[in-house]
């Protein structure tokens, strides 16, 4: 008991601050005011109390999710807006979206102020913050209170009072705080708009992401088949028109030609094959995704072991998707983490397919803006799927892939 009150008397006296922060900027500016005696100065500190709590606003709402984390283990999404990137035109000028600017500095600087101040997680954040003072923040405030009061009691030898004050801070201190988790829960989570809003915008994203991918790879295959593939053939159509006028004044040169085209011929055929094999692997169709990992394991040059759950059979992209995503971890591992065995986890559960590649490694990888692994991550989000990626220096690295979806 005693504890349990020590730990709710910490707890009660954290949310009183936290939720008396916010009034007490606009309760400092009206005592200005009123000090300064002169309506004109109204002014003033009413806008630094603006100001104030526009910038305190944020910081206070961060620190509310992360006790409401740590306390209740509930987590609430933040739901502030993204920045987005700014580009050069060929003008020299920075374009952030809203306005040109000279430099990217300024781009940034700009494109930050507007979206802080124009978000619309700004008023939600300030009406969290005012029902917090009024619901949670009066309910922590018991246990401080009890204690001022059994304080004052027994300083002025009112012993009665202060047994009284002592015990309700004692017996409030494990509950006081307990109405700041629902509070937080039900004001500061993102509000339906603000969720479809986030939600366009990462669809607007995805699809420009898809449109780049697919350009790239169209891109890869053009060059793959007119470096290889096509210069092959036009290469053999040559042999043969020579070999054809060859036939009758030089049979054995002919002959020469007719070999070198067949095996020409063999060689595109085998360039085609393996094209297409980075396209779709057939063994990915005819045989399914755990068949097709073995595969890839088994061609990997790690010591690679697969576990998986029977047989999974699933929509087509979803398997290509997560077995190329397997094949670069695979690649990463082998170029990057200088590991010498891999072990590739597949589990089909409630949340659906779950593909886990951990290496031995040395580790200290990340997830880098314009890596490959930014890449994967934003083409498992196309399928409303996630990357949780883990390398800590000295390793050992683990990929953990989700998408959503079910057995077919």
């Amino acid at each position: 008991m005693v504890r349990s009150a020590g730990v709710g008397f910490v707890r009660a006296c954290v949310v009183l601050v936290v939720s008396a922060l916010v009034p007490a900027v606009w309760a400092s500016a009206v005592l200005i005011a009123i000090w300064w005696k002169n309506p004109w100065t109204w002014f003033a500190p009413l806008v630094w109390a603006v100001v104030g709590t526009g910038l305190l606003l944020r910081p206070v709402c961060r620190m509310a999710r992360s006790l409401v984390a740590r306390w209740t283990g509930a987590v609430i999404p933040a739901g502030y807006r993204e920045l987005g990137a700014v580009t050069q035109l060929s003008t020299g000028y920075w374009w952030n979206g809203y306005s040109y600017e000279r430099s990217r500095r300024d781009a940034e600087k700009d494109l930050a102020m507007r979206v802080r101040w124009t978000d619309p997680a700004n008023w939600r954040d300030l009406r969290f913050a005012a029902i917090l003072a009024m619901t949670a923040g009066l309910a922590a405030a018991v246990p401080p209170a009890g204690i001022v009061v059994a304080v004052v009691g027994f300083a002025q030898a009112k012993p009665v009072i202060g047994v009284a004050g002592l015990v309700v801070a004692v017996v409030s201190s494990p509950y006081a705080w307990r109405a700041f988790g629902p509070v937080a829960l039900r004001f500061l989570r993102p509000t339906s708009s603000m969720a479809l809003v986030n939600r366009v915008e990462e669809l607007t994203a995805q699809r420009a992401d898809a449109t780049i991918a697919q350009a790239a790879e169209i891109r890869r295959i053009e060059r793959d088949l007119h470096d290889g593939a096509q210069a092959r053939l036009v290469a053999l159509g040559l042999s043969l028109a020579t070999a054809e006028k060859l036939m009758e004044t030089d049979p054995r040169q002919a002959k020469a030609l007719l070999r070198e085209a067949r095996v020409g011929a063999a060689t595109s055929l085998s360039e085609l094959r393996e094209l297409v094999r980075g396209i779709n692997p057939p063994v990915l169709n005819e045989r399914g995704l755990v068949d097709a990992v073995r595969a890839l394991a088994m061609d990997s040059p790690l010591e690679t072991s697969v576990a998986a759950e029977g047989e999974l059979r699933l929509d087509p992209p979803i398997e290509s998707a997560v077995y190329f995503g397997i094949a670069e971890l695979l690649t990463n591992a082998v170029k990057h983490a200088r590991a010498s065995h891999a072990q590739i986890t597949l589990v089909l559960d409630s949340t659906g397919i779950v593909a886990t590649v951990e290496d031995d490694g040395q580790g200290g990888g990340s997830v880098a803006p314009g890596g490959g692994l930014a890449g994967l991550q934003r083409r498992l989000t196309a399928f409303d799927g996630s990357l949780e990626f883990s390398s800590p220096v000295g390793g050992p690295t683990r990929a953990r892939m989700t998408v959503p979806c079910e057995s077919l």
